[in-house]
């Protein structure tokens, strides 16, 4: 077991290998890419509180849906994050970390980026959601299983 991702095996709705279901992964990424078309029609509308929040949930859907493929469950947002940052590198995780920021600031203290940010933020979250897309519909077995030995 990797010893960055020990706590998050311990935590009660932490990190957890399951069984295989690879419907589950498509269906994240269908949601991933639902929540995007649902953030581009709140920024259009001028909600940019609820664009925040739906940059967010597109973009951690994305990921989850990584570790779905991965069979691997966990419903802790910050283990979920740092379990694809330790399998896959900070590079891979540095926009959703600043977007989750972004969103608990949003969510819990009203405190909303100018609209031009949240516009970067909508660009940077469909870059996101396309490479996380690309990369976990492009895993082969082989990978699969290596990742999820590494978890485990």
């Amino acid at each position: 077991m990797n010893k960055k991702l020990n706590w998050c095996f311990k935590l009660k709705d932490g990190l957890k290998v399951v069984e295989p279901n690879g419907r589950l992964s498509k269906s994240y990424l269908e949601q991933a890419k639902s929540s995007l078309l649902r953030a581009e029609k709140d920024f259009e509308d001028k909600d940019l509180l609820w664009t925040t929040v739906k940059i967010y949930y597109a973009e951690y859907y994305a990921l989850y849906s990584f570790l779905q493929k991965i069979v691997v469950k966990c419903e802790n947002h910050t283990c979920s994050i740092l379990t694809v940052t330790v399998l896959l590198g900070k590079d891979k995780t540095k926009i959703i970390n600043v977007h989750k920021e972004k969103r608990i600031d949003a969510q819990y203290y009203m405190k909303v980026d100018q609209e031009s940010k949240v516009e970067a933020m909508l660009q940077e979250a469909k870059l996101f959601v396309a490479e996380f897309d690309e990369f976990v519909s492009n895993l082969t077995e082989s990978e699969i299983n290596s990742y999820r030995e590494e978890v485990s």
